[in-house]
This record gives C-alpha cells, sequence and structure tokens, in this order.
C-alpha cells in the first residue's frame, strides 16, 4: 500500500513541477506516514516542495469472540475457524434436486452450534482429519423452495414446521484428511437408501468404521444422528430454537 502510494504522490509532485524535467527525475528525499484509527496522513517534501496528502483509511473492527456472543446468534464459520473445509452442494445442482437453491455458498450456524463444531473439529485433527460441510444454517425460505420442488416429507422437511436446518443447530457432514481426500462413507451425500443406515452393517469394515469415528466424535460434542442419514447431525436442543430466515448477503 505504501509503495502504491508512494508512486502516485511522486506522479503528482511530477506534474506540479513542470518547469523543469528534472525535478521529475529527483527521487522522493523524504517520506513520513502518519496513521490514527481513522486518517493516514504522508508529508512528502521534495525539494522545496512541501505536499501533504490525507485519506481515510479502512478499519474493520475485530469480531467478537464466541464466548461473547449469545448462544443463539448465527455467525458465519468461516470468520471464526480456517480448519473446515466445504462443498455446500445447494449452491450448486450437484444434489438431489438438481437445482441451485442457494444464491452463493456460506456456512452459517448458531454460536453454540459453532462452538460445538470447533471442539468435534479440534478432536479430529488430532488425527489428521476434518469436518467437511455439505450443508449448515439453511433459511426457511430456501426450505420453502426445497419443497416446492421434492414435496415429501420423507426428503425434505415441511417449511411451514422447519427443519433443524432452518433453526441453526443441524449440518450435513463427512471426514477428509490433510489433503481434502473425503474418507469414505459407503455413499455420496444425499444418498436415500438404506447404504446411507447408520444401523446397517452389511457394509465394509473400512465404512463403518469411518461412520463410527465421526458418530462418535459428534456425539462426544453434544450432536444426535438420525438413522437414516449418516452425514446429517443436530446439536441438542436446537428443536427449541426458532425457525429462522436470515439471509446472508452474496458478494
Amino acid at each position: 500500500m505504501l509503495r502504491k502510494l508512494s508512486i502516485i504522490c511522486h506522479l503528482v509532485v511530477c506534474l506540479l513541477t513542470t518547469v523543469t524535467s528534472q525535478s521529475c527525475k529527483k527521487s522522493i528525499e523524504t517520506q513520513k506516514l502518519k496513521t490514527s484509527t481513522t486518517t493516514t496522513t504522508v508529508d512528502i517534501s521534495p525539494d522545496t516542495l512541501d505536499v501533504k496528502y490525507t485519506f481515510d483509511a479502512i478499519i474493520e473492527p475485530p469480531l467478537p469472540s464466541l464466548t461473547s456472543l449469545p448462544d443463539t446468534t448465527f455467525i458465519r464459520l468461516l470468520d471464526y475457524s480456517t480448519d473446515f473445509m466445504y462443498d455446500l452442494r445447494y449452491a450448486t445442482e450437484n444434489n438431489f434436486l438438481k437445482a441451485q437453491v442457494y444464491d452463493c455458498a456460506e456456512c452459517y450456524t448458531r454460536v453454540k452450534t459453532a462452538r460445538a463444531l470447533i471442539k468435534a473439529n479440534t478432536d479430529l485433527k488430532e488425527l489428521g482429519l476434518h469436518i467437511k460441510f455439505f450443508d449448515c444454517y439453511r433459511p426457511n425460505s430456501v426450505q420453502y423452495k426445497m419443497w416446492k420442488i421434492v414435496p415429501n416429507p420423507q426428503y425434505v422437511a415441511n417449511p411451514v414446521k422447519g427443519s433443524i436446518h432452518n433453526r441453526g443447530g443441524a449440518v450435513d457432514i463427512t471426514l477428509v484428511d490433510s489433503s481434502g481426500k473425503e474418507l469414505d462413507m459407503g455413499t455420496d451425500f444425499d444418498y436415500f437408501g438404506k447404504r446411507a443406515y447408520h444401523d446397517n452393517k452389511e457394509l465394509p469394515e473400512i465404512i463403518l468404521e469411518n461412520r463410527k469415528l465421526l458418530k462418535e466424535t459428534m456425539e462426544r460434542h453434544g450432536f444426535w444422528s438420525i438413522r437414516t442419514e449418516w452425514w446429517h447431525y443436530n446439536l441438542a436442543g436446537a428443536t427449541k430454537d426458532p425457525v429462522a430466515n436470515f439471509n446472508w448477503e452474496c458478494e
């Protein structure tokens, strides 16, 4: 930033001192950068010319800590941890709906959900693994979009009642290694069939071990699973939270 500012200021000096061409060839001899919380001032003194430029600095306030926020506040998970991975399918057409229902890919949860997820991921990192998200908080308006495409409560929760995704307490996840490769869970995300069931033991041992690791880790940190979807986890108590329709902004 300072380098760019120096170049710009030097050009201005050259334009202001056009009496001789040599003045444009002289280097800027003194530069002083003074900063405050709102303003940056630069003094430039080539030869006898004294020019002062002042501009407003862009300063972003620090994010509040998760411990200081109310449990039910919505936060963007990426703002509080860079240790997760993402493949947010409903922001693409690569999902069972065959339609994009999110305007852009973001993973939001309530604060209490985020705290539990970070703790679970910390345990997994010790094994060289990370949580990867397929879906997080889902605005109720998106639930209506999904219901319009597939109005079947076996696959999509009725938006009138709402799902735990709409309450900010549910996530759809898998595990990946440090290179980002997914562990074998037996099926893809949103596979609706017996092979995705937790109680299906007629699967290769490695798949059962991977599912067990994910399930036990999540349960240790306050989540519970549903029988028919190995990827879906709900935070305990999240069913008591209200259905939300908070929508994030897309850049």
